[in-house]
């Protein structure tokens, strides 16, 4: 799984400039303001064969009695007990403040592995400006400027340094042992543990009335027609603004993990609520993670005819990115509709892992291009030559050719209809990249 890593520190110290290098986003918002960040932000980052995931935070005040402040340290304290190693961000202009003690002490208490950073360091030495925060107790001090990139390769080699990470092929070695792992993701008390629960025939799980009840990603073996099947369920992934109690152990992380190194995930939905923005972005999520995924709707039988369709509507229009999933209605606690379910994870695992041939891939793409060209961009039509296989889980297509960079996302999509079509590819992402030839005639300086 992949480590997780939190920036930590006072407000306007440079965290959100931070995360944005190391994801390589603009996901954080990033202004000369203090307190501008106050959820916990999620994001990926990779150094090397590495990846990672960073969660930026508000500023902490682990003091702090009143105000949206008290707040704000609970959402801190949770990242940091998510987090597998701590990056303490201060500024190295404004030099140690007592709030920085405070987080200090807090953090050194804990004992968890910490990384301190002097941000705003740009043209700083690494001597006398810097001794004073040798004070925290909390080891060598690395100097890096956010804004401008320095230091920053550093700070995660650091960071990861401090880690038993498995070598890089060792997750793949994982995936051959013949098990399918099929996480079970939703929103709190949409009944994930109950189907769960249900499938094995025994309360295994904790399954109460109550959003919240399942407090961390819970792996059980399973086997089913021969098929070995690791099951996970899941914490609910409620909106950033309801996460507020630090004591709760389930974790965001966790779930996205699960979700990361799943085969295939179960989204559940909940009929009697309808499909949700949260709903959308936890499917938003399994997409971006090119995961294959099936939609199931639960407590369908608590619902009347006028609800259904409504319902049916919403996830037509709500989840039409993931047009590709097969859905389907059931109740986990009356047992009803679970049969198809099971063919349906097994039809999206085998998606996933199908292999696809050169040449019926290039007939294929060719075949396209003769019934519909891909439009002129100014004197330039993209010419599509050849396609191969990049990968599977999610299947990657890779498109060969000319000035293919003026290929639009519509003309993709057609080529994805026509790809899915012949390989028969139900409840998998299907991403189709791009790769434009160099002319070798081209004069090098």
């Amino acid at each position: 799984m992949k480590p997780v890593v939190a920036l930590v520190g006072r407000p306007n110290v440079g965290k959100s400039t931070l995360f944005n290098r190391l994801t390589k986003s603009r996901d954080a918002i990033v202004a000369d303001f203090a307190g501008l960040t106050r959820d916990r932000h999620y994001g990926n980052g990779r150094l090397g064969p590495h990846e990672f995931i960073v969660i930026d935070t508000g500023g902490f005040e682990p003091t702090a009695e009143t105000g949206i402040y008290v707040e704000m340290a609970k959402q801190t304290r949770q990242a940091v007990a998510e987090a597998d190693v701590v990056v303490f961000v201060l500024d190295a202009r404004a030099g140690l403040s007592a709030q920085d003690h405070d987080i200090g002490n807090y953090l050194r208490k804990l004992g968890k592995p910490t990384v301190l950073v002097a941000n705003k360091a740009e043209g700083m030495t690494e001597g006398t400006q810097l001794a004073e925060f040798y004070e925290l107790g909390l080891g060598e001090v690395l100097p890096v400027s956010a804004a401008h990139g320095q230091g920053v390769r550093s700070l995660i080699e650091q960071a990861l340094g401090m880690l038993d990470l498995p070598e890089p092929g060792e997750d793949a070695e994982e995936g051959d042992t013949g098990v399918t792992r099929l996480a079970v993701a939703g929103r709190p008390n949409v009944g994930k543990s109950t189907l769960i629960n249900t499938w094995l025939g025994e309360e295994r799980l904790v399954a109460f009335d109550l959003p919240g009840t399942t407090r961390d990603a819970i792996t059980v073996p399973f086997e089913r027609a021969g098929q070995k099947y690791e099951l996970i369920d899941t914490a609910g992934l409620r909106r950033k603004g309801r996460v507020f109690e630090a004591i709760e152990k389930f974790s965001v992380v966790k779930t996205l993990q699960a979700i990361e190194s799943a085969n295939v995930v179960l989204l559940l939905l909940d009929a009697t609520q309808g499909v949700t923005d949260q709903d959308a972005h936890i499917a938003g999520y399994i997409l971006e993670s090119g995961r294959a995924v099936v939609i199931a709707v639960n407590k369908w039988d608590a619902i009347d005819n006028y609800e259904r369709e409504q319902v049916q509507r919403q996830i037509e229009s709500r989840l039409a990115f993931l047009k590709f999933a097969t859905v389907h209605l059931i109740s986990a606690k009356k047992r009803q509709g679970l049969g198809p379910v099971w063919q349906s994870i097994t039809e999206a695992h085998q998606s996933a892992m199908r292999k696809m041939p050169t040449p019926v891939l290039t007939r294929l793409l060719l075949e396209a291009v003769q019934f519909q060209a891909p439009k002129r961009a100014g004197m330039f039509r993209p010419k599509l030559r050849y396609a191969h296989q990049g990968g599977m889980n999610p299947p990657v297509i890779v498109v060969h050719g000319n000035s293919l960079e003026h290929v639009t996302d519509a003309y993709k999509r057609f080529l994805e209809g026509r790809f899915r079509k012949e390989f028969k590819l139900v409840g998998t992402p299907l991403r189709i990249e791009m790769k434009t030839s160099t002319n070798p005639y081209i004069e090098k300086e």
